[in-house]
């Protein structure tokens, strides 16, 4: 197993990039967290996932050890390939994707092109019992006082309400912070459906 690569990055072209590493260039297909490190002629160390295929072996560059965990996790899911995992690890951190499969926020991770709501689903329901918790949007202990609202999920379930889609909504709201009324009115004015 390939865990990380360190060396300079030799060429970056969409969503792949190629890091020498002592004249051996490893071509990786890499998260967004991944290529905004990887500028070419940077030294860089990326963690990696080697995926072994019957036809092929291909090389996966995560942005944190974090980003990797997820897609470890997400790819033991039935149905979700590594192209798939990857999408989803790129569209979201991965504190946000624990607290949503904790939470069942079947939304956020539907609004990923590829992900249906079936797959949004079973991703919650397979990696409920296997994410520790420890992240913002854990379940609270019984008699612990209630985890405080996430204004963004709450901003992006009023769009919804609205009629915008899924994806819609969370691209509007990519950046916005502040309360959830001010979140929803910067999500309105990027839908072009409010005034600046």
């Amino acid at each position: 197993m390939i865990g990380h690569v360190r060396g300079v990055v030799a060429d970056r072209e969409g969503d792949t990039v190629v890091v020498d590493v002592g004249g051996v260039g490893y071509e990786l297909t890499a998260t967004l967290g991944a290529l905004a490190r990887c500028e070419p002629g940077a030294e860089v160390a990326v963690p990696t996932y080697l995926h072994v295929r019957e036809d092929a072996l291909q090389l996966f560059g995560f942005g944190s050890e974090a980003e990797r965990r997820i897609f470890r996790l997400l790819i033991g899911v039935n149905g979700v390939g590594p192209k798939l995992a990857l999408a989803i690890v790129s569209a979201h951190a991965p504190d946000r994707i624990e607290s949503a499969v904790l939470l069942g926020d079947v939304a956020l991770l539907s609004s990923v092109s590829g992900v249906g709501k079936k797959t949004a689903e079973r991703i919650c329901l397979d990696l409920k019992d296997r994410i520790d918790g420890a992240g913002a949007g854990a379940p609270a202990a019984p008699g612990a006082p209630a985890a405080p609202a996430d204004p963004h999920r709450e901003a992006r379930d009023a769009l919804v309400a609205l009629g915008y889609a899924p994806a819609d909504a969370e691209a509007a709201l990519a950046g916005a912070e502040g309360t959830t009324e001010e979140r929803v009115k910067a999500g309105l004015v990027a839908l072009g459906g409010g005034r600046g």
